[in-house]
């Protein structure tokens, strides 16, 4: 199945953007009455039917549309952005691929990145989500401090996490997780939290958790992260 995303879906017909439609007709070759699907990123799938061809506004007929069951668990990666944005955006690729509903990247005191391209990721993950097939996207928060984040009353019902570079920390991640809950994990740069973050995040109801043995990268972790909580709910 191809999957194609428009965004704000509200009636029939349902015309495509210059890049989608482009995408339909020039690189699949497709013809009016093929079916497509399409979704909004907001869990629902429409099947369709190509109505009018045109590499900048194809339009489709809708003949069915389901609303998936969302899911029981929530997990939120809340990680330092990296010098290189690069390894930022393959994280992100990957996480969409197995599995994520909310990123917050976060500006720490060893942090080697303050601004990121918001567009830019927000491609990443269309194209990530359509590949993988999800109809539910992921949320992208704006950056925002570790300070601010962690005291948000939001979370107040969450599993929190913190994973941080400590030999004496044995408690892996995926066994500390119970399964169909909230999750916050904190995710540091490559100089990982201060002592200072690291009490901080404690006095607000984080626990420490390990990724395994080996010490990660901050994109590894954060991809070794999301897969561990979705794999303690699969």
């Amino acid at each position: 199945m191809q999957l194609f995303f428009q965004k704000d879906i509200q009636q029939a017909p349902i015309t495509l953007s210059p890049e989608e439609s482009r995408h339909l007709t020039k690189v699949l070759r497709k013809s009016v009455g093929d079916e497509v699907h399409i979704t909004d990123g907001q869990g629902i799938l429409y099947t369709c039917k190509i109505s009018r061809i045109d590499p900048k506004k194809t339009e489709l007929q809708i003949l069915d549309q389901k609303k998936s069951d969302p899911d029981p668990f929530h997990i939120h990666l809340a990680i330092a952005p990296t010098k290189n944005t690069d390894r930022m955006e393959w994280m992100l690729e990957k996480i969409t691929e197995i599995g994520f509903h909310e990123l917050s990247f976060i500006r720490t005191n060893n942090s080697e990145r303050s601004f990121l391209k918001p567009d830019r990721l927000e491609k990443k993950v269309i194209a990530a989500c359509k590949q993988s097939l999800k109809t539910n996207f992921p949320v992208l928060n704006p950056l925002t401090s570790f300070e601010e984040l962690i005291i948000q009353p939001e979370y107040k019902s969450y599993q929190k996490f913190i994973a941080y570079v400590d030999e004496n920390n044995q408690r892996h991640l995926f066994d500390l997780a119970e399964k169909n809950k909230s999750y916050l994990i904190l995710i540091g740069p490559e100089g990982d939290f201060t002592p200072k973050e690291i009490m901080l995040a404690f006095d607000h109801g984080f626990q420490a958790c390990s990724l395994g043995h080996s010490r990660l990268r901050t994109e590894t972790a954060g991809l070794a992260a999301v897969h561990a909580l979705s794999l303690k709910n699969f």
